[in-house]
């Protein structure tokens, strides 16, 4: 299918669309997903998907870059990451193995390898395939994969060209598949006929699992009118079906696209058959009295075994929790206001799966933060939520997804004696609930409520049998809290309370660790003449990973200067604290020749015996010869950029990590540095990345500081060479670098 000329901002998206239909389609797919980078750095979102129900994109509509999944991997390392199956899944990516635990391979590509490749830089797609698939990745599949990213990522870069930018909306775009031929009035009843013949009922889900077509004989079989059944979910419509094994055996066809085999038990008493038969358009399911579910193809239950209809709802207890929910002046609702339905019970099982998993591999509060309001907010029909702690007996925001920061602002400081929910729950460790703005009011008349909402949920977050704060979410419509529903909610708030203050005192150590770190870096830079300086210090931004990385300019006299770099093995407090020992080290040394110097600090380090080994390059600038002598300890080499603009990487004598061998001896090496010329020292967080070899990078480096430097200021740079590495990869290491350029008397 040709792709047309964009004339209107949405035609981006119809193009992307099409060859994603098209893509599937040859590549013999049963799943497709493209996702886009979002404004935020370090962030995908999920801008289109075919073949599957919106719950289970949802979930997966916001991925981190250094989240440990497939696409994440992809695009971070520009590479194709094959999944040939279940148990190749959950031991790769145990998090997608342990909330998607179904039959399927998967692929995950980069759409466009070129780092400068624009629009399409940062996007990613994946591709999955039924239960049945062979454990590798055939070259059919291989080749169609390629041509539809090349297409993909051509529409991405035409769109932007065009002006129209194609970005990621709020929520994923769920792609309809193009439907069969139309069938005509014979074949039509020739259908029906053979339907109406089989045993027991018929009846059609789409891949949401809402039923599209439902025979008379089934409808009976289920005990309900099928005009009550067509276009509702089955566990929404018969409460006996509302259990997690019936959905999960839902969840099972539609993933892996593998026959399914299961009996319930109707209220009635009798057992009820269904034989479960997907493909890319839906669920063909037979329904027959009786009997025993045949052997599943995935794991379903046992030919002995059934599914136990949900026990009936228990009494609601007294008390504030419940009463909350229903006021003496407001019982609900009123009749001309709409109600919005809760998640079935398998929905909030999924969802609390998923965020449990999710929550393990967040180490900041805003991790938390952020990964709760990705699942809690579209898993569970809220369109707000918001996190918020008690210190020194005032509420303070950690964070919040759809509250205008206006709103947050107020809340933000309260005192924990102020007469609000939010407070309430704090002090009483009791959640609660409230259906309908006027609910909210006549349990505080003074609430604000100018947000728009319908409905609220404040639930507690207690952590070692302590409230430290309250989960509050917020629905558009009022809505009923089922019994179940705020028992999943309370399990949540658990969850995320005890992610939170893992967080919380994550954040104390880190920031107390960058702390000591920064502040055994130079805060500033000698003034040297006839010598332009530029240092910057980035760290990798995640963990408590700080490193210890540092750089240093020694002024030794008015035409020699000292200069060195380096990188403490390990990423901790003690790698830090070493860190300021080596630059002591080199300080004390600093004048005598390099060989010398870095001889001496090496000693120093081995009598410490720290256990740790660094890597060290340390040069002795002679601004009157135009000279500079450099010897390296393990380092990463120098980059030296031209007068004339060309650029090299310099080859030292290589030299054994300081630390190691008390008597390693070290070889220094000479090269001119005549007025114009720029030396480039650098970690190795610059230059590494886990899809090209280091020696690739670091030439990568010098050729775009060639093309980069020219005559501008070394600031900038600096700046240019930072943007150059993240554009690359995302930031896994600390950055340390350091430019020096010869000028001539009185430039």
């Amino acid at each position: 299918m040709g792709d047309t000329p964009a004339r209107d901002p949405g035609a981006g998206h119809r193009r992307l669309g099409e060859a994603l239909l098209d893509l599937r389609a040859a590549a013999g797919a049963s799943i497709g997903m493209l996702y886009l980078p979002a404004p935020a750095q370090g962030m995908l979102h999920l801008a289109l998907t075919i073949g599957v129900a919106r719950e289970f994109a949802v979930p997966w509509s916001r991925v981190a870059l250094r989240d440990p999944i497939p696409v994440a991997d992809a695009v971070r390392e520009r590479r194709l990451v094959w999944l040939g199956g279940r148990e190749e899944t959950a031991s790769r990516y145990p998090r997608l193995g342990l909330v998607v635990p179904y039959r399927f391979s998967l692929a995950a590509t980069p759409l466009d390898t070129d780092p400068e490749a624009g629009a399409a830089a940062g996007a990613g797609l994946v591709m999955l395939w039924p239960g049945s698939h062979g454990p590798e990745l055939a070259e059919r599949e291989r080749q169609a994969l390629a041509a539809g990213c090349a297409r993909l990522a051509g529409i991405l870069r035409r769109s932007a060209g065009e002006g129209h930018p194609v970005r990621a909306a709020a929520h994923p775009v769920i792609l309809v598949p193009r439907p069969p031929p139309t069938p005509g009035p014979v074949e039509a009843a020739a259908a029906m006929a053979f339907i109406r013949r089989l045993p027991g009922g018929s009846c059609a889900l789409d891949l949401n699992g809402r039923i599209t077509f439902i025979t008379q004989e089934a409808a009976d079989l289920l005990g309900s009118p099928g005009r009550r059944l067509v276009g509702a979910l089955p566990w929404e419509a018969l409460p006996w079906m509302d259990t997690p094994a019936i959905e999960e055996h839902y969840r099972a066809a539609v993933m892996s696209r593998l026959p399914r085999s299961f009996t319930a038990v109707h209220p009635a008493g009798h057992r009820v058959r269904f034989d479960l038969h997907p493909d890319d358009s839906g669920i063909s399911v037979r329904i027959t009295a009786g009997g025993v579910p045949a052997a599943s193809a995935a794991g379903a239950l046992g030919p002995d075994e059934a599914v136990e209809p949900p026990p009936a709802s228990a009494p609601a207890r007294s008390g504030r929790a419940v009463d909350a929910a229903r006021p003496p002046t407001a019982s609900g609702p009123s009749p001309e206001q709409s109600v919005a339905p809760g998640p079935s019970r398998a929905t909030a099982l999924y969802q609390l799966m998923h965020l449990a998993a999710s929550l393990t591999e967040a180490a900041h509060a805003q991790d938390v933060v952020d990964k709760a309001a990705d699942q809690l907010v579209p898993a569970l029909g809220a369109q707000a939520m918001a996190l918020l702690v008690e210190e020194e007996r005032r509420l303070r925001i950690v964070g919040h997804r759809g509250y205008t920061d206006e709103l947050m602002t107020r809340y933000d400081g309260l005192p924990v004696t102020a007469e609000s929910a939010t407070t309430e729950v704090i002090r009483t460790r009791t959640p609660l609930f409230f259906e309908s703005p006027a609910a909210l009011r006549a349990a505080y008349p003074g609430s604000d409520i100018e947000d728009g909402m319908g409905a609220w949920g404040f639930v507690p977050l207690i952590t070692s049998n302590r409230p430290v704060g309250c989960l509050v979410l917020a629905y558009s419509r009022p809505r009923p809290f089922a019994a179940g529903e705020k028992a999943v909610l309370t399990s949540i708030a658990g969850l995320i309370a005890q992610a939170l203050e893992r967080a919380r005192l994550y954040d104390s150590a880190y920031q107390l660790a960058r702390s000591l770190q920064t502040g055994l870096l130079p805060h500033d830079l000698p003034y040297v003449p006839r010598l332009e300086v530029a240092a910057r210090y980035l760290p990798a931004g995640h963990g408590l990973d700080i490193g210890g990385d540092f750089y240093d300019l020694i002024h030794i006299d008015g035409t020699t200067a000292a200069a060195a770099i380096g990188d403490v093995q390990g990423h901790n407090v003690g790698a830090a604290a070493l860190m300021g020992q080596v630059r002591t080290a080199v300080h004390a040394s600093a004048g005598a020749p390099p060989a010398e110097v870095l001889a001496r600090t090496n000693r120093l380090l081995t009598d410490l015996e720290p256990g740790l080994f660094t890597s060290c390059l340390y040069a002795h600038i002679d601004l009157g010869r135009h000279r500079a002598r450099l010897a390296t300890a393990g380092h990463p080499p120098p980059l030296l950029r031209r007068a004339d603009g060309t650029a090299e990487v310099v080859a030292l004598p290589p030299g054994l990590l300081l630390g190691i061998d008390p008597d390693a001896g070290y070889t220094a090496a000479e090269i001119p540095f005549e007025p114009g010329c720029l030396l480039a020292f650098y970690t190795d967080g610059l230059v590494e990345s886990p899809a090209l070899d280091i020696e690739e990078t670091i030439a990568g480096v010098a050729a775009h500081l060639a093309r980069a430097a020219g005559d501008r200021p070394l600031e900038a740079v600096a700046d240019d060479l930072l943007r150059h590495a993240r554009g690359r990869v995302p930031v896994t290491d600390d950055i340390a670098l350091l430019l020096l350029r010869s000028r001539l008397p009185g430039d």
